[in-house]
């Protein structure tokens, strides 16, 4: 008979490890170098201003996923390379990856606080997180955020405005969920007092489809 694995609860706490910036940004700048290129060169690659990867890679500013996303992309990483606390090479096939409340890696921006969940799993297809959205107004943005891939939402605390570039506003409430295409512009707007909680699972364009799924 097998045992189901126990887990001991985690502590009432939240005691998430807040990710330095300084190291993701040594992380960028050391895959950047192992490749040769330059930063005007992963600029060309990525579609990232210069001054930005620099400002990243000196630790001096928080990158937002779709950039996290176009840089991981030039460099032919994936992100939760960048995120993990100890990089490891890609595993041959996926193992059960416990992340327990107290251990996820918290990544903080202006406008969105990322959890990081299974970050310890490099080589997977997805990108889970837990988010807490704090931008209020579409002004707190200096664009719509655009990566390559599609996106899945589920509220789980608050209430939550998705807003498109083409003009599609969707408004949920706790257990809604929403997927979409993440190449189009969009944002998370908390629409009450406090930030909203949010369960997001983002995959790549490129990720590899199992061949027998059917399109209805």
């Amino acid at each position: 008979m097998v045992k189901s694995a126990v887990r001991k609860a985690p502590a009432p706490a939240d005691m998430s490890a807040q990710i330095d910036r300084k190291v993701i940004g040594a992380r960028l700048r050391e895959a950047r170098k192992a490749q040769a290129l330059t930063l005007m060169m992963l600029s060309a690659r990525s579609g990232i201003a210069v001054s930005t990867i620099s400002k990243a890679e000196r630790g001096d500013i928080a990158l937002t996923y779709d950039k996290f996303a176009a840089l991981a992309h030039a460099l032919e990483l994936g992100i939760d390379a960048l995120f993990e606390r100890t990089p490891r090479a890609a595993a041959s096939r996926i193992v059960p990856t416990f992340t327990a409340s107290d251990q996820q890696m918290v990544y903080d921006t202006p406008n969105y606080e990322y959890h990081m969940l299974a970050s310890e799993l490099t080589g997977k297809r997805m990108v889970p997180m837990r988010g807490l959205v704090r931008a209020h107004a579409l002004s707190d943005f200096p664009d719509y955020i655009r990566h390559s891939g599609e996106e899945f939402v589920f509220l789980l605390k608050g209430s939550l405005e998705l807003r498109f570039e083409t003009g599609a506003t969707f408004k949920l409430k706790p257990g809604d969920s929403l997927y979409f295409d993440s190449a189009v512009g969009h944002v998370y707007l908390s629409t009450g007092k406090t930030p909203a909680e949010v369960l997001v699972c983002c995959v790549g364009a490129d990720a590899h489809r199992p061949a027998d799924t059917i399109t209805r």
